[in-house]
């Protein structure tokens, strides 16, 4: 197979063939993949902070409630995903928080 000499090409191969595709825009300027970091607790759904049961510095063990967050009028309890201890709340009661915001972090 011919190399072609063009940089909007990108070569991928499928098996044992060999492809040549053009970029979108949209796909050449997609922020890259940054793996979550565990100890971030950030909010999955967007919502309204009811309560945060944690102040820095508590120790609190996994699959405690740590806040409670409410969305479309129903109340989701936050829970600890693992043992650690708090080292920064970024949220208080009555904050409006996005998806993806970065609510509490964890040493």
């Amino acid at each position: 197979m011919s190399e072609i000499k063009n940089e909007e090409l990108v070569g991928f191969a499928v098996h044992t063939m060999l492809y040549q595709t053009k970029l979108t825009k949209k796909f050449a300027n997609r922020k890259p993949y940054v793996a979550p970091n565990p100890n971030n607790i950030v909010s999955v759904i967007p919502g309204t902070v009811v309560e945060v049961n944690v102040k820095v510095g508590d120790v609190v063990k996994a699959g405690e409630s740590i806040m409670v967050l409410e969305s479309m009028k129903m109340q989701n309890q936050i829970a600890m995903p693992h043992d650690g201890k708090i080292r920064t709340i970024h949220v208080a009661a009555g904050d409006r928080i996005p998806k993806h915001h970065l609510m509490i972090e964890v040493e």
